[in-house]
Formats: C-alpha cells, structure tokens, sequence
C-alpha cells in the first residue's frame, strides 16, 4: 500500500493515504483489491488504536461494497467506527472518503489475539 498516515480526531480513527499510478487498475483508477486492502489495513489498525495495542487482530470477514471511483494523486481516508470489541471477535466499519465523497464501504469481523511481541513488530508482522 506504501506509506498510511493515523490520526485520532475529536475520538475517530482516521487512516489515509495518497493514490499514486502503482495504485491503479487499467481504467487509471485505483484498484478493488488496493482499496479493499486499504479498508482490511485500517479496521484492523483502528481496532489496534482504541484498545492501545493490548491486543492484536485476525480478519474474520470482511465485506466491500465499491460506491465510487479514486484517481492518481487523491488523498483517501478510512474512517473507522469500532461497533464491539469482545474478548473473542471484534466488528468494525469503515469508509473510505476521497474529501467527503464516500468510494467504498467496509464491513468487518475480527478474531482478538495476543498482543504482538516487540521481536514480531520487528518483522513487520
């Protein structure tokens, strides 16, 4: 995905990122499976953020639903809504904004684990 930038603002969970040409599909917008990679990345790290990195996550599901299209030079933000975090699963949504024009929306379930080590954080895990 290259480099996503995390904010907290007012208690939401902001990632975002800008599109570049690696980002695209043969149309010259920005592919499914990148933004559906993007959403999987941010649930996933805005689940990481509201409990502090006390716990880790695995994707369950995750559902996509593609609304409208991102160019080459759009700055593009997930916003994330932490539905449940139980001891178990944990379900989030999100949307990803281009400004405030909505291109997809996300569904998420997640298995809660362990805490990553220092030595895996390492590895990039």
């Amino acid at each position: 995905l290259g480099d996503l930038y995390c904010s907290r603002e007012n208690g939401a969970i902001i990632i975002g990122m800008r599109i570049t040409e690696n980002h695209t599909n043969m149309r010259g917008i920005a592919h499914g499976a990148m933004r559906t990679s993007l959403a999987d990345s941010a649930l996933g790290l805005g689940l990481t953020m509201h409990c502090e990195g006390r716990q880790s996550f695995v994707t369950v599901n995750l559902s996509t639903d593609f609304v409208d299209a991102a160019r080459p030079g759009d700055w593009v933000e997930a916003h994330v809504d932490i539905q449940k975090l139980g001891g178990r699963v944990a379900f989030a949504n999100c949307y990803l904004q281009v400004g405030t024009k909505r291109i997809l929306r996300a569904s998420g379930v997640f298995a809660v684990m362990n805490a990553l080590t220092p030595e895996q954080l390492a590895k990039g895990y």
